[in-house]
């Protein structure tokens, strides 16, 4: 059948079951939204395109699908970037629809022009150029696969205007023919016998278990794993949801902000197996201290992330939930765990989550955590932005459900939260959907309150104002001889009350811990969008931290052991806090 471009893209959108898009109309796009209401497809009206990217970014995370983004040519499409890159990065499945200048003027510098492609080849998975409209089938076809397939991320596909309103032939490709593109799914099973005989007879063993589990669906599979061989389980900061955080196994997030005892049980361990993870340095400390006593195994989709960082004893490339499976196959009887099991229960009695309460009755960003749980029963989706209140939600709220948990990750975008919460408020309508947001990166993005209220979104918005950017304050505080530089929000921060108002949104201010619950429930009553203001104090810190630079066994377990220093954060710490020293197993 004969169609114009746009009609094409409207009919992929709809072959490949998309109900859902995020975008803000131009001039070169007006083609494809002529034709838009044509077809059963909800547009959704953003205020910025790179609340789009998020929005489509957590729709994606939400549904296991893709999520799809539209932007008009030059400075909309640029506007995509920071939400593609923050997609790729985290392993996203994302296809954004781009318009550009008509075929006979690209590279003239013409109005609203940008060579969105060369832009964008760092930063997603793949991107096309399309120059003719008789090859938009085949091109949206293959940006569709590659963006769910193998290791999801952000794809982004170019369409000049004149291509747009051209017309060729349409016939949806029922296959694609992409040479050299052919992610492994089953592992080797010789790689996979290899890492059976390690897990049967370490003593010391910890799952690392990452994103990729999510993606792959392998939650059952994990937790098969981890309670068979009776194996501790943590968690990178993408991964929290994977594994159910009140079991007896679950020893908290790793890393920078992460739990003391999964620090000291993954540099005590003999044995870890890293599942779906990057071994990235936020997560693993000082990579050529990583630990030193530990055999490695390396379950992953992505070869290219296997041995980068950290060494690797047996590589294991394929789809999480396969390799696990065939895995749980080979597994025999394990070893006694006894003495590893009562090491990590005396870490956890030793060096709990400290107390960040200093004054009686004051709020800290816990007791919001605490009042969000607490109302919800943890029946809830939780979206947080970036910084200090983004490492307490995740490591202090109690994430029964999997896939409930949606950060910025590996670009730790500021102003994720907004956007993203909403794509996954229109993924799961029926569900609450908590966004926690800090005044910083809050103040980047609340033009899309609008899109809240315009939608009618029962969001829960948590507003975490400590008129400053903590994270960034922290570390002056910190590493910078509290020298604080650029930091303090408090003059020209805006009413974020009547802000809400002013969209027609419930809201309420809390400045007292006794005041936080009522608050939240009050929130949950309300049917509609809801935001509440959480006045925390502006010096309230984040521990446990590893030090960049430093490895996971110089944790420093609460402030009390912080200190305060000179130092680089950068290119290696000059001095750093003393350390609490790891008990038990040395040597």
């Amino acid at each position: 059948m004969r169609m114009t471009g746009a009609q094409m893209v409207c009919e992929a959108l709809v072959a490949e079951g998309v109900k859902d898009v995020f975008g803000l109309p131009g001039g070169a796009i007006m083609p494809l939204y002529d034709v838009l209401p044509q077809y059963p497809i909800r547009h959704v009206l953003v205020r910025h395109e790179q609340g789009a990217a998020h929005m489509a970014d957590g729709y994606g995370r939400a549904t296991n699908n893709v999520g799809v983004c539209m932007a008009t040519s030059g400075p909309g499409a640029i506007n995509l970037v920071v939400g593609l890159a923050t997609a790729q990065m985290d392993s996203a499945p994302v296809v954004a629809i781009t318009a550009n200048v008509a075929t006979s003027v690209i590279g003239s510098d013409a109005f609203q022009e940008a060579d969105i492609t060369g832009i964008t080849i760092p930063v997603t998975k793949q991107n096309f150029l399309v120059r003719h409209p008789k090859d938009l089938p085949r091109v949206l076809r293959e940006a569709f696969h590659l963006a769910r397939s193998g290791r999801p991320g952000a794809v982004l596909v170019d369409i000049p205007k004149d291509v747009l309103t051209g017309e060729a032939e349409f016939r949806y490709p029922e296959t694609v023919d992409l040479p050299g593109y052919n992610p492994t799914l089953r592992g080797n099973m010789v790689q996979i016998r290899k890492a059976a005989r390690l897990i049967e007879h370490a003593q010391r063993p910890v799952i690392i278990a990452g994103h990729g589990i999510l993606i792959a669906q392998a939650c059952d599979e994990l937790r098969e794993l981890a309670e068979r061989m009776t194996i501790p389980v943590a968690n990178t900061l993408l991964g929290i949801s994977n594994f159910p955080t009140a079991h007896p196994l679950f020893l908290g997030m790793l890393g920078m902000h992460g739990t003391a005892t999964a620090c000291y049980a993954v540099d005590q361990s003999d044995l870890v197996i890293g599942i779906g993870i990057r071994f990235d340095d936020r997560a693993m400390g000082k990579f050529s201290a990583f630990a030193p006593r530990a055999k490695i195994i390396h379950i992953d989709i992505d070869p290219a992330e296997i041995g980068k960082n950290v060494r690797t004893d047996v590589p294991i490339v394929g789809d999480a939930k396969r390799v696990l499976q065939a895995l749980l196959q080979e597994l025999k009887e394990p070893v006694d765990r006894t003495p590893w099991l009562n090491q990590i229960r005396e870490w956890q009695r030793l060096y709990p989550l400290p107390s960040s309460e200093k004054v009686p009755g004051e709020l800290t960003t816990p007791d919001v955590i605490r009042a969000v749980y607490e109302a919800t029963d943890g029946d809830c989706s939780v979206v947080t932005d970036v910084g200090q209140h983004q490492m307490f939600v995740a490591q202090r709220f109690p994430f029964r459900r999997a896939n409930t948990h949606f950060s910025s990750g590996g670009l730790g975008t500021m102003g994720f939260a907004l956007p993203a919460a909403i794509g996954v408020q229109f993924a799961r309508p029926d569900e609450t959907v908590w966004c926690f947001s800090g005044d910083g990166g809050f103040q980047m993005v609340m033009q899309e309150l609008a899109v809240v209220a315009a939608e009618r979104l029962p969001l829960k918005i948590a507003l975490v104002n400590n008129c400053h950017l903590g994270m960034v304050r922290q570390w002056q505080e910190l590493f910078y001889r509290g020298n604080y530089v650029a930091v303090d929000l408090a003059p020209g921060t805006p009413n974020f009350q009547k802000i809400a108002e002013a969209y027609g949104i419930a809201t309420w201010r809390v400045t007292e811990r006794a005041e936080a619950l009522p608050a939240v429930r009050a929130a949950m009553a309300h049917p509609g969008p809801a935001l509440i203001e959480f006045m925390v104090r502006p010096d309230e810190n984040v521990f446990p931290m590893v030090v960049p630079g430093t490895s996971l066994a110089e944790v420093i377990v609460n402030e009390a052991h912080a200190g305060r220093h000179d130092g680089k954060p950068a290119g290696g710490v000059q001095s750093r806090p003393e350390p609490v020293p790891v008990p038990g197993l040395r040597g």
